[in-house]
């Protein structure tokens, strides 16, 4: 029979020399986290393994080559019934474009009127003019003692003579140009040297192509002006709405692909879009030097209607440099459709920019909990074309 004393002293030895190995374990993990975390400080070993794992994404698991081969077959004939459903997903997408051309024709009276009254060609009716604003709401909001006094204040400074002059203030001055300050994409491409000229501009209007090449073209109106002799400035884009042969599942919608602008008949020393540059030249042999004036291209806004030049094979390749440019144009030609025309008054009070800024602060909220950058910039709704500097910036 096992002697109990013994027995007990075989079992405390037997636990102390299972808690001996279980602080070793823990040693080891501390020791091999310590390491990890050193490795993980070191830039190199990040790069490397960032490396690794984005070559990771993407790669096949093997698993639908390792498929029998009546299911590959099976999965094939799912191909051929997702192209048709490609097919079928364009031609709505075209429907969907000649509804667009249809109710185009119907706002565009409303877009003439509007016209009208920037303007200055026709002034509004009080009933048309019915419409609450802050400025409104607040003044309803002043005892009538308080209206009396500014009343009074107001004829003792002789601003009587002031609200004759704002009488006589046609339209609404700097519409269009206000709107291009506002929007960020818009006024990155503005110099100080367009302003004049941008603030001669009457109307954006917009014409749809509803047959094949689907497309639309902006006509930019101007007054009569001393910069050049267009009435009007057009910018016309392509679009097209097919799958392509060697990646129909790629189609999304109608996409540009392309787009062409127009010459503009300068007047003599008014181009915006060139400027005079002087160099040095030096004589090889006699050392003689000499001033040479070169004209370069300048930094305008109306360098948008001068893209660069594209195939007319909507698969042939563009290099990297033209297709930026390219994709930039696209994106401020959709906008100026899509956006800026439908809503003009909106971008002009800077309504329309504060619900794009709301929802842009969702997407940084949500990117800085990822680890993004907020750079915080905001538009400026208020823009007063008089008072404004434009800042140098690169054009697009």
């Amino acid at each position: 029979m096992a002697d109990p004393e013994k027995a007990m002293l075989v079992e405390e030895a037997g636990d102390d020399h299972e808690d001996m190995s279980s602080d070793e374990d823990g040693d080891k993990k501390e020791n091999a986290m310590a390491t990890a975390s050193q490795l993980l400080k070191d830039p190199a070993v990040v790069a490397a393994l960032q490396n690794k794992l984005g070559n990771m994404v993407g790669q096949n698991s093997g698993y639908i080559q390792s498929l029998p081969a009546p299911v590959k077959k099976r999965i094939k004939a799912l191909k051929k019934i997702q192209l048709e459903a490609t097919k079928q997903e364009a031609k709505f997408y075209e429907e969907v474009h000649k509804l667009e051309c249809k109710y185009h024709r119907l706002y565009e009276p409303l877009y003439k009127k509007r016209a009208q009254i920037t303007a200055g060609a026709y002034e509004p009716t009080e009933d048309e003019c019915e419409w609450p604003s802050d400025s409104e709401d607040e003044e309803t909001e002043l005892s009538d003692g308080v209206k009396e006094k500014a009343k009074i204040e107001n004829e003792k400074e002789g601003k009587e003579e002031g609200k004759k002059e704002d009488a006589d203030v046609k339209g609404i001055p700097s519409f269009w140009l206000t709107i291009f300050k506002n929007v960020d994409m818009l006024s990155e491409m503005v110099q100080e040297a367009d302003e004049p000229l941008l603030e001669l501009l009457q109307d954006i209007t917009v014409t749809f192509s509803e047959s094949a090449p689907m497309g639309f073209t902006l006509h930019f109106h101007f007054k009569e002006n001393d910069y050049f002799n267009n009435p009007i400035l057009t910018k016309e884009y392509e679009m097209k709405c097919e799958p392509m042969e060697d990646d129909p599942f790629g189609f999304e919608g109608p996409e540009i692909f392309k787009c062409k602008g127009c010459s503009i008949d300068w007047k003599k020393g008014k181009n915006l879009t060139v400027k005079q540059v002087k160099k040095k030249q030096k004589h090889k042999s006699k050392g003689n030097v000499r001033v040479i004036t070169k004209q370069v291209k300048a930094d305008s806004f109306f360098n948008f209607f001068d893209p660069p030049q594209v195939p007319d094979d909507p698969t042939a390749e563009v290099d990297e440099d033209t297709q930026a440019i390219l994709t930039a144009d696209f994106e401020i030609g959709h906008y100026i459709r899509e956006r800026i025309v439908p809503r003009a008054v909106l971008y002009f009070t800077g309504e329309a920019l504060e619900d794009e800024s709301d929802f842009e602060e969702e997407e940084d909220e949500d990117d800085d909990e990822d680890g993004g950058d907020d750079d915080g910039s905001d538009a400026d709704a208020d823009f007063d074309p008089s008072t404004a500097k434009n800042p140098e910036c690169k054009q697009q």
